[in-house]
């Protein structure tokens, strides 16, 4: 099930006013300029906000996305009639032939099940034509990045039209191996409602996730650095043969 973040409608049209900064995005529009995609998969494609910027540029893009109330918010944003959604993950996927599919932010690291995880390599690798290209991030485990996701470092304040003003903040709660898992909080001061969502991400080794990709008959490309995260993340590009 998705997390209440993505799937409490309440939540879901808060989630881009507190996480308005998107410039992790500018990366895989590089990307898709470089590899010369045309038909573009956004995999966790949330609520629309990569899939509209690819849409933009007159791609044909395919947004997937399990939490139906992201999409009922990626639905009503400008724009995005130009958009194919889908409810589901990559597994619940037609035909296609895209150019890429892409994984931005902490979906590659959000499908924490291995079961999950070696489907939607599958999926995506049949989504993609020969020679098409899979890409994501992931989170270096080396970096210990969850311990700075505490209230003080995380916190947040929205004025959201419509809304009123909202806080939000993470904690973690539990560490267990390559797993993490932390807790949301959001405050509405219009009502003065508390919501809490609670989200687990899988921290995977590089070598991981290459044998991963070896695995699922993809051919590594490349292993870049994130540019909003030097040093700390692994962004990962794969060819379908």
């Amino acid at each position: 099930m998705p997390d209440a973040c993505y799937a409490h409608p309440r939540l879901a049209a808060v989630y881009d006013p507190l996480d308005p900064d998107r410039g992790d995005l500018d990366a895989y529009l590089r990307m898709a300029r470089e590899f010369g995609a045309r038909r573009v998969l956004d995999i966790g494609c949330g609520t629309g906000v990569f899939a509209l910027l690819l849409a933009d540029q007159g791609i044909d893009v395919v947004g997937v996305e399990p939490a139906a109330a992201s999409l009922d918010v990626a639905r009503a944003k400008p724009g995005a009639g130009r958009v194919r959604w889908i409810e589901g993950d990559a597994t619940d996927l037609p035909p296609l032939t895209a150019d890429l599919a892409t994984m931005t932010a902490n979906v590659a690291q959000a499908i924490a099940d291995p079961g999950d995880w070696h489907a939607t390599l599958r999926g995506a690798r049949s989504a993609l034509r020969p020679g098409g290209r899979l890409v994501f991030e992931t989170r270096d485990p080396a970096r210990r990045a969850w311990e700075t996701w505490t209230r003080e470092h995380s916190y947040v304040r929205a004025d959201v039209p419509g809304v009123g003003v909202v806080q939000g903040w993470h904690e973690v709660t539990a560490v267990d191996g390559p797993l993490v898992t932390f807790r949301t909080t959001y405050v509405f001061a219009s009502d003065g409602e508390v919501l809490t969502s609670d989200s687990t991400l899988r921290f995977r080794e590089r070598e991981e996730v290459e044998a991963d990709l070896a695995d699922h008959g993809y051919l590594l490309e490349d292993v870049r650095d994130a540019p909003d995260r030097p040093g700390r993340e692994f962004v990962f590009v794969a060819r379908h043969p």
